[in-house]
């Protein structure tokens, strides 16, 4: 899978900007603030239509202006065009200028995988953080996985409604609290299948994958879950259990959307034992595992972003980890630090020097 172009108007400092890139690498370099995070970030949101930055989408909308469009050429066997459009009123995805309705439909046709060094603060954030991170990776496999989410949240906040209903209003029928019930539990089911599904196959290349760059260590992913090793009537029961006690709290206290991840290295909590470093290769080999898995179940290869990774990691680590890079990923480096990338590397790569919002394709050794 290749990005071909890009073309961006009014995204973040951007007001106008093509590109057409190589199918190998790419290299973004420049200052701090230049706005090479920026470009590897619309090109993500082209992928997934979110941000890996910010949760308010208006935030990428250049400053004084009323929209953005961000558009690429995208080639796996054809080529096709995608587009995302935004404003304030929200936003809409197109392929090849026809519009498509259901966010589901869009954001599993393009495939990519992003390394950047903030992501290893999963470790020590709350589970809602962990579970966004297992959402992001599983829609992009599942076609179905975000349907069923958004089925499930609209249940879960009928059921919190109504169980604050019941508290008021005792003598309210407990019928329609079983129906939600029911419901919550068909829809958590399938999503805790696909979620079990993609821990199991991350976790059969994970270990391998952070040994290749620490040289050392076992990593595994226990997927902690209110649903495991239940049957469909066993959780029916720990509801029923909980009744008088969910009443009174107003909430659904079990769930998927309590589930969590729990990193293990060497048999230990890497949150709480691991060092920064090992929390860093903990997630880049996650990622790493996932190219893997995304080579497996879809035939193709994901386009890689490495975001400001130079910073993050020694040369060592970097090294090893460039060497693990399949020749046929194209794969877009940022950087603020040219000389630390191989040479052998740079003379093969398109490379882009941005700054203040423009960018400059550059030859190497110029």
């Amino acid at each position: 899978m290749k990005l071909n172009t890009i073309k961006l108007t009014n995204f973040r400092n951007y007001e106008k900007l093509c590109l057409e890139f190589n199918n190998h690498l790419n290299v973004i370099y420049g200052n701090n603030g230049a706005g090479k995070t920026n470009l590897v970030e619309a090109i993500y949101f082209l992928s997934i239509t979110k941000s890996f930055r910010t949760n308010n989408d208006k935030m990428l909308i250049k400053n004084g202006e009323l929209s953005t469009k961000i558009e690429g050429e995208v080639e796996e066997d054809t080529k096709n065009n995608y587009q995302v459009i935004l404003n304030k009123e929200g936003k809409k995805v197109k392929i090849n200028n026809n519009i498509v309705r259901k966010v589901s439909d869009y954001i599993t046709n393009i495939n990519i995988v992003l390394l950047e060094p903030e992501e290893q603060m999963i470790f020590n954030a709350s589970p809602q953080v962990r579970r966004k991170l297992l959402n992001i990776e599983i829609s992009k496999l599942e076609k179905e996985y975000i349907i069923y989410l958004n089925n499930y949240n609209v249940i879960l906040k009928q059921r919190n409604f109504y169980l604050r209903d019941l508290y008021i209003n005792g003598n309210a029928s407990k019928d329609y609290l079983n129906i939600l019930t029911q419901k919550l539990i068909d829809w958590g089911l399938k999503i805790y299948e696909l979620r079990l599904k993609f821990i199991n196959k991350i976790n059969e290349y994970l270990s391998i994958k952070y040994q290749e760059i620490y040289k050392e260590g076992d990593l595994f992913i226990k997927y902690s879950s209110d649903y495991n090793n239940k049957t469909k009537d066993e959780i029916n029961e720990m509801y029923e259990k909980n009744y008088n006690r969910e009443i009174a709290l107003g909430k659904t206290l079990y769930g998927i959307h309590h589930d969590d991840l729990i990193f293990y290295l060497d048999k230990k909590d890497i949150s709480e034992w691991g060092s920064n470093g090992q929390k860093k290769n903990a997630i880049f080999a996650f990622k790493l595992a996932e190219i893997e898995l995304i080579k497996e179940q879809n035939n193709i290869l994901p386009i890689l972003i490495l975001d400001d990774l130079f910073s993050a990691l020694d040369n060592k680590k970097i090294k090893n980890i460039i060497a693990l890079l399949n020749d046929n990923i194209q794969t877009f480096i940022t950087t603020t630090e040219l000389n630390r990338i191989n040479k052998k590397l740079l003379s093969k790569a398109s490379i882009f020097k941005v700054n203040k919002g423009l960018v400059e394709e550059e030859e190497y050794g110029r």
